[in-house]
């Protein structure tokens, strides 16, 4: 993150939203809310109403149900993963920001099982996904997609591990699947870890977001900070 970016780095007075998400900016634009874990990014078959993308629809149509206002989804977070997401409020808002997000540069938490013998370094391998929607690394660069993870570990207890991870790319489950193949499956994944006993929710949490405004190019940059859970998970005072 370069020093203007940092200069314009937005922590403000947090205000509650519909589904306990929380606005950090709002503009003409674009949207930057926190999901909590839990709550889908967008609507499955089952479930279409209980999602970000349409509750944040309603705020900005203020109940008005022929408003012509609505939210574009530029990005997803996994229903159980907690932290920001980004909202267009126009198509050309959407397609400048996905366009660009190569650029756009993301930093998670997670607390994983486990102290890893390299306190930093970088996990590299393809990913592939099989019929049962369970995505595994391989060896064949045709069957998979690379995926890159850069992490630092930041504090160590009660046998867990905290990690600062840098997504250089933005493959499915490829935290959860990185970290899971290192041995340090991430703390509450019933998919990949095989464990809930520690935490009802996963402890994997989109942290910061810098990017480019799509209208004026601006950067941007925001931080959620970190969830209280994971200072209660590593034995950390409240």
């Amino acid at each position: 993150m370069t020093a203007e970016q940092r200069s314009t780095t937005k922590k403000p007075a947090k205000q509650r939203q519909p589904g306990g998400m929380i606005i950090l900016h709002e503009d003409k634009d674009l949207l930057v809310v926190v999901k909590p874990a839990g709550l889908l990014t967008v609507g499955s078959e089952r479930d279409k109403s209980r999602t970000a993308h349409y509750l944040l629809n309603d705020y900005v149509r203020k109940g008005d149900p022929k408003s012509r206002h609505r939210v574009y989804v530029v990005h997803r977070l996994d229903q159980d993963t907690s932290g920001i997401l980004i909202f267009a409020k126009s198509e050309a808002a959407k397609k400048t920001l996905q366009e660009n997000w190569e650029a756009t540069d993301k930093h998670y938490l997670a607390v994983v099982h486990g102290q890893l013998a390299e306190k930093a370094g970088k996990i590299s391998s393809y990913l592939a996904e099989n019929s049962a929607q369970r995505v595994y690394s391989t060896t064949d660069p045709a069957k998979g997609k690379l995926a890159h993870t850069e992490y630092k570990v930041l504090q160590e207890g009660r046998g867990l591990t905290l990690v600062d991870i840098h997504l250089l790319t933005g493959r499915k489950h490829q935290i959860r699947v990185h970290f899971a193949e290192m041995g340090h499956a991430v703390v509450g994944d019933k998919k990949y870890g095989n464990d809930a006993k520690f935490t009802k929710r996963l402890a994997l949490h989109a942290r910061t977001i810098s990017f480019a405004h799509p209208y004026n190019g601006r950067p941007m940059s925001f931080d959620a900070g970190m969830p209280d859970d994971f200072s209660r998970l590593l034995g950390n005072k409240p």
